[in-house]
């Protein structure tokens, strides 16, 4: 099983992440004279990562509405999981399906022992037992390769920077006048709190997108079937075209889904690498 250096890429990532939630504490720090302000936003980026990443299975599952199903009320999901789970040598995780009509899957929790599997009532219906059989080695991959850690809190992280940020603007703009004499610069406080957000978003939707062609990978070796996957996801990107999620809702789960819920969002700023260069992907693991 490959480990895609997966401990380096969270370390770079949360790291990352950690930094610029310090740089914004410092240069308040700087503007306003107390280093109280640094500590503050650090221990809070650490909180907040700390709560989002143990609950994360229940912030997902509740905001999906999803519902837990037994082996009568799911044979063929549960089946496959099994299955799977035990070729990996790994815990079989809770399994979940949510009234979502939209086809799509997502994995969650904080761990191997503590994880849930969900899949949507629309993905039931349009996948074949195949095709959802590479959608659930895909899942079950982000699974035991822990990237739910990983987008749970760099999630948690990249929301609380661009918070912060904004806020940082706005009381930069409104208070520049009374520290004009105190040395602080309010166009570097303004371009620090744009820039900090941005330089968020990207090293988080850079990860997640590697983690996802990992996921693919790993999922199509699990399974024995990268052309299962293939077809799976070629039929979702057309599932998910005619049925998108709102642009509000979903946006906690959206970056764990296996195919972005929101359509056909292809640029920098989408946590899923494009559909066709996962499937060109998958067709040269069969040999295509």
């Amino acid at each position: 099983m490959h480990t895609h250096f997966n401990g380096v890429k969270t370390a770079a990532l949360l790291g990352g992440m950690i930094g610029l939630l310090s740089l914004i504490g410092w240069f308040i720090s700087q503007s306003t004279g107390s280093a109280l302000w640094m500590w503050l936003f650090l221990g809070f980026g650490l909180i907040t990562s700390f709560v989002s990443y143990w609950n994360s299975d229940k912030i997902a599952l509740r905001q999906m509405g999803a519902y837990p199903v037994t082996p009568e009320q799911a044979p063929g999901m549960y089946r496959i999981v099994s299955e799977l789970s035990q070729k990996a040598g790994q815990p079989m995780p809770r399994l979940y399906v949510s009234p979502q009509q939209q086809p799509n899957a997502f994995a969650t929790g904080r761990n191997p022992h503590h994880a849930a599997v969900c899949c949507t009532e629309g993905i039931l219906r349009l996948l074949s037992e195949r095709e959802l059989r590479g959608v659930l080695g895909h899942e079950l991959m982000h699974v035991y390769n822990r990237d739910i850690l990983t987008s749970s809190v760099s999630g948690a992280v990249a929301g609380v920077i661009t918070s912060l940020g904004r806020m940082f603007m706005y009381s930069s703009m409104f208070s520049s006048r009374d520290r004009r004499d105190s040395g602080a610069n309010p166009l570097g406080a303004i371009l620090l709190a744009v820039a900090a957000p941005f330089a968020a978003m990207v090293i988080q939707f850079a990860v997640s997108r590697t983690r996802e062609y990992d996921a693919d990978e790993d999922g199509a070796k699990l399974t024995g079937d990268p052309l299962a996957l293939a077809s799976a996801l070629r039929r979702l990107e057309s599932g998910v075209a005619a049925n998108p999620l709102p642009p509000m809702s979903g946006e906690t789960v959206s970056h764990m889904m296996i195919a972005n819920p929101f359509g056909s969002l292809r640029n920098l700023f989408s946590t899923h690498p494009p559909m066709d260069k996962r499937i060109e992907r998958l067709e040269k693991m069969a040999g295509y």
